[in-house]
């Protein structure tokens, strides 16, 4: 099976691109399953019901998210109705939505688990013992194929979850600070990890937001309203190749496509 996890979507520019990229890349890389991560696709913060919609529509099979996830008004009321909204597994006990899932994918279970880590991020959960949790029920259950998107800040805590769960999972990525690593690679169990896939949206902002308001904000200290950055764009993601029978993976392919401002295709 070849699947495709792609970097946090940020605003409409992330919108654009990925409805421009996907179905291409889908039919010419021949991918059986997409998971992308749709938590900054509103405004650069949160998801609604619109953007989840315009990300479904582009061929993502399920959304995963992180701390952004409740930015929104309507946004506790559409992890409620959308089963393949993710938000973190890891919220405590009594928080709606759902974060992991086990789709058929023609005769194949896959899964998917969202964490979000702990390190310079909001108090959850333990995302390794919420890991081991689901994982555990996942093999009881008969799937093999589990991926895993860590939304976390430090590099340290995704890579201890890719080593943690080597060899029981698909493949472990990270998401979350936009920029997308060059570590991607098959460990030695056979899990693919990526400390981060990078953004889709503004290549040219400050993690998409406007270059000039994030330098004004370093410069004098003050609030800023934060605005989606304009301009070129870029597309970011991780195509695994796994072996069905077995839940490995074979080997890992990074995605990264690029337009420049005057040369959008939209």
């Amino acid at each position: 099976m070849r699947v495709l996890m792609v970097g946090d979507i940020v605003g409409r520019p992330g919108r654009k691109v990925l409805g421009y990229v996907l179905p291409k890349l889908i039919k010419d890389k021949q991918l059986d399953f997409v998971i992308v991560n749709g938590e900054n696709s509103a405004g650069g913060f949160g998801i609604t019901a619109e953007t989840f919609k315009e990300i479904k529509k582009a061929g993502a099979d399920v959304v995963t998210s992180g701390n952004h996830i409740w930015d929104k008004r309507d946004a506790e009321d559409l992890i409620d109705s959308e089963p393949r909204l993710l938000r973190p597994a890891n919220y405590p006990p009594g928080v709606g939505g759902r974060g992991s899932i086990v789709v058929d994918v023609s005769g194949v279970k896959v899964g998917v688990i969202n964490l979000a880590g702990r390190v310079y991020m909001e108090a959850l959960d333990c995302p390794f013992r919420k890991a081991e949790e689901i994982v555990q029920e996942m093999h009881q259950a008969g799937v093999k194929l589990i991926f895993v998107d860590m939304h976390a800040e430090a590099t340290s805590e995704k890579e201890a979850m890719g080593f943690y769960l080597d060899g029981r999972v698909t493949a472990v990525v990270g998401t979350h600070t936009h920029v997308p690593t060059g570590d991607e690679r098959v460990l030695e169990n056979g899990t693919a990890y990526q400390t981060d896939l990078g953004m889709t949206g503004p290549r040219d902002g400050v993690l998409g937001v406007d270059k000039d308001i994030i330098v004004a904000k370093f410069l004098e200290g003050t609030p800023k309203r934060f605005e989606v950055a304009k301009g070129a764009v870029w597309f970011c993601g991780l195509i695994v190749e796994a072996d069905d029978a077995t839940g490995k993976a074979l080997g890992v392919e990074r995605v990264r496509i690029e337009f420049e401002k005057d040369n959008l295709p939209w």
